[in-house]
């Protein structure tokens, strides 16, 4: 029982302290649904050229999607004509950041990785959409087949395609705010919740029973550790936020900030049920250019990152920052506010989303 109640106040710790940032990051992500159109991608991906995919690189970055929720998205800017190059640098930057994973990766590790880590979601994206390019290509599609296809595009996959040729009144910026929350603390929390929750209890689980001495052992050699990140990283189904408390906790263990990186970027872009489903969007080909890109792209990254940690002299800090209570007031408070919106989503309360999944 008193290895039980350790758990539960470590995994309390990690909670208290990230939650606050959990809530901001939910609340940039209303403002993101509320004012940015829903086909606002989806305009700007039409073509398959080197700008559409760094745009998709680039737009992914903040989307507050996760591994499952950026299928449907992904689905329906490539039905609405983008390339498999804009396709896959999207299906790759969105679920590996977000700005809620930002927030937590800020709270949880520190403001450097909080800045590597979606510059590094953007350069693996770039990257692999590249080589989907050169090595995997689309046709040409012609606007006027992209605009048919759009206007019959009415599947599961995106609402978007019908809904943004039919005459709707316009909102109101009241009503775009309040539309934009609803999707944010309902639908999107529905998404994410139950697998953040999950990694912060592996979190306080992994500071209960590893040790510095067992991590050492085991991963004590960095390039050991990078390919051993990638290898749970790949099949695990982990959401960028979940992976954020789950990485903080290895590396107060002793884990190479390298390492840490490899699982945030490999475990949110890529599980066995997503990669089927990717499969089916880009094709086969495309799909193993895909996880190619992505091991490729983390391991040079993971390499890039511990470089830059042993260049600023931060790497001690940075594995010290969990060992703080920080049960403080607002964290606390932040961390049953939480708890009050999961106890609203399980007693019925539903949240009316505005348009749709897909951006």
């Amino acid at each position: 029982m008193a290895l039980f109640e350790k758990i539960l106040l470590e995994s309390w710790n990690v909670l208290c302290l990230s939650a606050p940032y959990m809530l901001l990051g939910f609340f940039v992500a209303g403002l993101l649904k509320a004012f940015i159109p829903d086909n606002f991608i989806a305009h700007h991906l039409g073509r398959e050229n080197r700008s559409s995919i760094v745009k998709a690189a680039l737009f992914g970055v903040p989307l507050p999607l996760c591994s499952c929720g950026v299928l449907p998205a992904a689905a329906g800017i490539r039905k609405q004509g983008a390339g498999k190059g804009a396709t896959t640098a999207f299906l790759i930057s969105t679920p590996e950041t977000g700005v809620d994973s930002i927030s937590v990766t800020w709270a949880l590790l520190d403001p450097l990785m909080a800045l590597l880590r979606p510059l590094s979601a953007f350069l693996t994206a770039l990257f692999t959409g590249q080589i989907v390019r050169i090595f995997d290509p689309d046709g040409h599609v012609e606007d006027k087949q992209l605009l048919a296809d759009s206007l019959g595009a009415t599947t599961p996959a995106c609402c978007c395609a019908p809904k943004a040729f039919l005459p709707i009144k316009k909102p109101g910026m009241w009503e775009r705010l309040q539309g934009g929350m609803q999707f944010s603390f309902g639908t999107l929390f529905r998404d994410i919740s139950g697998w953040f929750f999950l990694g912060v209890g592996i979190a306080g689980m992994i500071t209960v029973f590893v040790s510095p001495e067992l991590l050492d052992r085991w991963l004590g050699n960095p390039i050991i550790a990078m390919f051993a990140m990638l290898i749970i990283g790949i099949p695990l189904y982990v959401c960028a936020t979940a992976s954020t408390p789950i990485a903080a906790a290895l590396v107060l263990k002793g884990l190479n900030p390298g390492a840490a990186l490899v699982f945030l970027l490999a475990g949110p872009a890529t599980n066995a049920a997503a990669l089927s489903v990717i499969s089916k969007i880009l094709g086969t080909k495309s799909t193993i250019i895909y996880l190619s890109g992505i091991i490729v792209s983390s391991l040079l990254l993971g390499f890039a990152v511990d470089g830059v940690y042993s260049l600023t002299n931060l790497t001690a800090g940075w594995q010290a920052i969990t060992h703080e209570d920080h049960r403080s007031f607002v964290g606390t408070l932040s961390a049953l506010i939480l708890f009050g919106l999961v106890l609203f989503q399980k007693g019925g309360g539903k949240s009316a989303d505005v348009g749709c999944e897909c951006h």
